[in-house]
């Protein structure tokens, strides 16, 4: 029975054409999937009303699913009479998704099951994100040394998400900020090595996906999800669906000129919110600081100033270390400049600030808060709650499985 249900889950899920009969009935189990899996679990009874199909007919298809090794009988629900009826739910262990989220000096890789549960996960494995082929054969290696430590049959992992800073083609697979040194797109030529089809996606959004199927989302169904990070991105759900734009490259927040200031930002260009609002601003403002003659508790033990990196600033904050609490709340105010833009524009119900610097809590929710109050339109404003995400580090991998699993079985 394994083997066939192993070749039969790849059916349901492959791209292949069918017809007739045959396209029917895979089209019917799909919804059917769609159905537990939205709600959980399904009686046939209330299956049948989802796919609007008669209850003869579902009870069959679900029997297929059940052999096929994707649903399983959970037990009997209460009635109000007559018999009880059962239950039908997604199988765990039945296929699985791989999840990589690619920080700009660490990887987090994490596998999901076909409930939407991470049973394993590997966080802040070294890592430095450059434009070199250096730097994609370390990516590559670090995949495959996790996979090859995990206990599941390789063929289940029907799926692999990747997410990257940046310009991403999510319907292409190209990136255009990183390892675009070959024609084929780099989901391809990633899954060439690893024999998994692969979907790359930008971090910003991967990070909002993640929130909205897991996370801080609770029923908004308009909400900004703000990445900050050695840069500052944006993930944008829009009637409850990520939005993307026409060309794919919505959420360029960070790269919004609104500061008259002379730094060039990474993008090439002048007074972006970035320059003044993100992990590398912060660390260029530390640096600063020092030559000025600044003292930080986190240069102790002759740790030079140049060495410091967001976490090193993040863990002197929550340690009460004043010049980073000061430059964490100078951050804040700029980003919160940056948020009243988005909240007069989107009028959002709410944003959720993410990435390493959300860390820091409320050292840099506040000013934000404070500065979006004075900036924004307070009727505006008044509809939009400012939250930090409770998925923390998570968000990104969780958001890469998701999306891996979204393109595999509904796509």
């Amino acid at each position: 029975m394994g083997n066939k249900r192993e070749k039969l889950s790849f059916e349901l899920f492959s791209t292949g054409l069918s017809t007739g009969v045959a396209y029917k009935n895979r089209s019917l189990k799909r919804q059917i999937i769609l159905a537990v899996d939205t709600k959980n679990s399904g009686s046939i009874n209330e299956l049948s009303k989802e796919i609007n199909t008669s209850v003869p007919k579902t009870t069959s298809l679900v029997n297929e699913l059940i052999l096929e090794g994707l649903l399983q009988d959970e037990g009997k629900i209460d009635s109000t009479g007559g018999r009880r009826a059962s239950v039908y739910g997604l199988i765990p262990d039945a296929c699985f998704f791989l999840g990589v989220d690619v920080k700009k000096y660490h990887i987090n890789i994490g596998l999901m099951n076909f409930r939407k549960r991470i049973i394993y996960l590997k966080e802040r494995l070294p890592f430095k994100l450059e434009n070199s082929p250096e730097s994609l054969k370390n990516l590559l290696h670090q995949i495959k040394d996790f996979l090859s430590h995990i206990q599941v049959d390789k063929k289940r992992i029907l799926g692999c998400g990747i997410n990257l800073s940046g310009r991403i083609n999510h319907r292409t697979g190209h990136s255009f900020s990183f390892y675009h040194f070959r024609e084929e797109p780099l989901a391809e030529i990633i899954q060439q090595e690893i024999s998994i089809p692969t979907f790359l996606e930008n971090d910003s959004r991967a990070m909002a996906f993640g929130e909205l199927y897991s996370g801080e989302i609770l029923s908004e169904k308009n909400v900004l999800f703000v990445n900050m990070d050695y840069g500052t991105g944006l993930g944008i759900v829009l009637d409850g669906k990520v939005y993307y734009g026409k060309s794919g490259f919505s959420g360029e927040f960070g790269h919004t000129p609104i500061f008259n200031n002379e730094i060039i930002c990474q993008c090439g260009k002048k007074g972006c919110l970035e320059t003044e609002a993100s992990g590398n601003a912060l660390i260029r403002k530390f640096k600063e600081r020092i030559e000025k003659g600044s003292s930080s508790s986190i240069l102790k033990n002759n740790k030079a100033a140049d060495k410091i990196g967001i976490e090193d600033i993040i863990n002197g904050a929550k340690n009460e270390d004043t010049l980073c609490i000061e430059l964490l709340s100078e951050i804040g105010e700029k980003l919160g400049k940056g948020l009243a833009i988005l909240i007069n524009i989107f009028n959002p119900e709410l944003i959720i600030l993410g990435g390493t610097l959300s860390d820091t809590g409320d050292y840099i929710r506040l000013p934000a808060q404070s500065a979006l109050n004075k900036l924004s339109l307070s009727l505006v404003n008044n509809d939009t709650s400012l939250k930090i995400s409770k998925l923390g580090e998570k968000a990104g991998v969780i958001g890469a499985c998701l999306i891996a699993r979204s393109k595999v079985m509904y796509s």
